[in-house]
């Protein structure tokens, strides 16, 4: 899943910086406490065992299925060729994702990590081969709905495992959850995911800001990203329910 940087207590002053001495993708180890006078105290790493965060990884790949699946569909419903549905789901499947680790200079993570582009693309063919009708309705977006609320939550813990402050990861945590949306409208000449009239980018950031508050509170990643991305599909979920939206700028007269 996706590369979280690796600490140590020798290599705490450089984590505050966002340049960890070395990344694995099976152990998170993070220090968060509530927030110091002089910033974040990293000199006692919590960490987790490798194999504590499986299901938050299982989720993982399922929020870039999921993102990957929706942009593979909107170039199967214009009749597009495979390798348009392909480059639709690679796109939208990674494109939040790849905005955010370049903005906080971790390495990228599907270009190391050797499921992501193959899920991308098995989602692709799974777009190609079956009819578009089997996705129209609702259930697409309530998978668009978990994956919007999964990768928020996500994209947050990741950057402040990157040393980047709270509210700016917060901001790395929407980008994670909705870039790859925003690419994958603008490409197709379709209205963008921000200009739709219920709650979309608040749920994001809602998870997003859930997460941030749980790792400055200390609790574990796992758990954080649990409550975070919960939160953020319960108010979305709501908002595709009910049709709920903040209100609209009325203009001047």
């Amino acid at each position: 899943m996706e590369l979280l940087p690796t600490l140590n207590p020798l290599s705490a002053a450089r984590f505050s910086t966002g340049r960890p001495d070395q990344t694995t993708a099976r152990a998170i180890q993070l220090s968060l406490p509530l927030f110091p006078a002089r910033g974040y105290d990293l000199t006692m790493p919590t960490i987790i065992p490798p194999d504590s965060p499986a299901l938050p990884a299982a989720f993982d790949i399922l929020g870039i299925a999921v993102f990957a699946l929706t942009g593979a569909l909107s170039a199967a419903q214009m009749r597009q060729t495979f390798v348009t549905v392909a480059f639709f789901a690679l796109m939208t499947g990674v494109g939040g994702g790849t905005l955010r680790d370049l903005l906080i200079g971790a390495p990228v993570f599907w270009v190391r990590d050797p499921f992501v582009a193959p899920v991308c693309l098995a989602v692709a063919l799974l777009a190609w081969f079956t009819p578009v009708r089997w996705w129209q309705g609702r259930l697409l977006e309530w998978a668009d709905a978990l994956g919007l609320a999964v990768y928020s939550g996500f994209g947050t813990i990741k950057a402040m495992a990157w040393g980047v402050p709270p509210v700016p990861a917060m901001v790395m945590g929407v980008v994670t959850g909705c870039v790859g949306g925003i690419v994958r409208d603008v490409v197709a000449g379709q209205p963008s995911i921000l200009m739709r009239p219920e709650l979309y980018v608040t749920a994001g950031a809602l998870a997003a800001a859930v997460a941030a508050a749980g790792l400055a509170m200390g609790f574990s990643p796992a758990l954080t990203w649990a409550v975070a991305a919960t939160v953020g599909f319960a108010l979305r979920g709501a908002a595709i329910h009910w049709s709920l939206g903040l209100p609209a700028h009325e203009g001047a007269d």
